[in-house]
């Protein structure tokens, strides 16, 4: 077998590069004379149809308000959450006998 893998690569390359010449009459003639004779709507550059698209209905500057909003109401949450102990004393006993 081949053993580096710079030879493998070479040869893989080599065999895709081989294949792509090649001719496939069994293909070409499944495409009917009505596909053929279609007129197709001619192709257009697609540079001008992306730099003049705008998502509709999508505002960045009212987008990162709302995320900073959120962020912030989510930073005094967890600011509030880390004042108040999540039980108390009592249910803490309880917990820690009933693990024994």
């Amino acid at each position: 077998g081949i053993r580096s893998p710079v030879m493998r690569a070479a040869c893989i390359t080599l065999l895709l590069t081989l294949t792509a010449c090649a001719q496939f009459s069994e293909i070409d003639s499944t495409i009917s004379a009505d596909l053929t004779d279609t007129n197709y709507p001619p192709l257009v550059p697609l540079d001008p149809l992306l730099t003049s698209a705008y998502p509709a209905g999508v505002d960045p500057n009212r987008t990162t308000q709302n995320l900073e909003a959120r962020v912030s109401a989510l930073k005094a949450r967890t600011r509030d959450m880390k004042k108040h102990e999540p039980i108390d004393t009592n249910a803490r006993l309880r917990l820690r006998s009933g693990m024994r």
